[in-house]
Formats: C-alpha cells, structure tokens, sequence
C-alpha cells in the first residue's frame, strides 16, 4: 500500500470512528459561570501539569465538566495542539547538514 494510499485509510479510520462521538447534554451548560472557549483554551495548555497532578491528587480534574459544550472543546483542543507546543514541537524537521 503506498503512503498516500495508508493516509487516505488513516483518515478514513478516523472519521468513521469520529462520527461515534457525541456529549451527553448533561455536561453541556449555558449558565455565565460556566467553562466557555477561554477556559477550554486555559485547561488545554495546563494540560501536562493538570494530569501529573490528577495522578495524586482526585481532586484535579484536566477537563471541566459541566462547560459550554463545541467552544470549550474547541478551545480545549487550541490549547493542547498549539499553545501547548504540540503543533511547533511536530512540525521542526532536523537539520542534518
């Protein structure tokens, strides 16, 4: 199978399997203190730390729950990938010369 052949399956995979995920409507609030984007955005770059606490602490929690649903998770999202160094870290390629 060529490369392009196993990212077209990979992608395949992944929305198959996406298309399964779903959020129970009791986690979701539209109340003012709810978690919104900012809050996703914040959680998801303390991400690292928050789950090496949640290991000894059961009082740590890496995702809010209830929060306002697609924008905290989209925020959430943001803050691992990108503010979280994810995206920066992957896409350095090593320089051989």
């Amino acid at each position: 199978m060529s490369n392009t052949g196993r990212i077209l399956a990979a992608g395949a995979l992944a929305l198959l399997l996406s298309a399964c995920a779903s959020q129970i409507d009791a986690t979701v609030s539209q109340e003012p203190d709810t978690p919104g984007f900012l809050w996703g955005l914040w959680h998801g770059f303390i991400f690292p730390w928050s789950w090496i606490g949640s290991l000894f602490n059961p009082d740590i929690a890496v995702y809010a729950v209830p929060n306002k649903g697609r924008w905290y998770d989209f925020g959430f999202f943001l803050g691992i990938t990108v503010l979280g160094g994810g995206s920066f870290f992957g896409s350095k390629k090593s320089r051989g010369d």
